[in-house]
């Protein structure tokens, strides 16, 4: 199954409605519970990153028999220092993002965190390409860690 939605740039009132619409598909699907909560935060994680960052994008969600594969991919700044990017607490976002509530610097480090496999390709000026991997049985997970 191919999913694909728009982020819409700078306009947190819809952000994480790509992420919701997956995780009800994947109730429907009846994935185990676990997988569904990795798969739904890292990608709303990345979702909002998008959105306060990137300017917006797309999202491209395959799912299959046995994993779930998230791409979202935006044509913002990119990522300077993704190796300081993925420290808790690091964060670029505004004051104003900040009072909002987002922008506390756990976006990539929950990414890491929830996916089984996650890969960040970044290039300044030209944007930012997150790709996550959730597998459904955790043996999978396990061997691929």
């Amino acid at each position: 199954m191919d999913l694909h939605y728009e982020i819409p740039g700078d306009d947190l009132a819809h952000a994480g409605e790509a992420s919701s619409s997956v995780k009800k598909i994947l109730v429907q699907l009846g994935i185990d519970p676990a997988r569904i909560k990795k798969a739904a935060i890292s990608m709303y994680e990345a979702e909002i990153n998008a959105v306060i960052h990137g300017g917006g994008g797309r999202a491209d969600v395959t799912i299959d028999a046995d994993k779930i594969v998230i791409r979202i991919i935006d044509s913002g700044p990119g990522i300077e220092d993704l190796e300081l990017a993925m420290q808790e607490g690091y964060t670029t976002a505004s004051d104003e993002i900040r009072e909002m509530g987002f922008g506390a610097g756990m976006g990539l480090p929950n990414m890491k965190r929830y996916a089984d496999e996650l890969d960040i390709q970044t290039e300044v000026g030209r944007g930012t390409v997150v790709t996550i991997v959730v597998y459904f049985h955790q043996q999978e997970a396990k061997q691929q860690q």
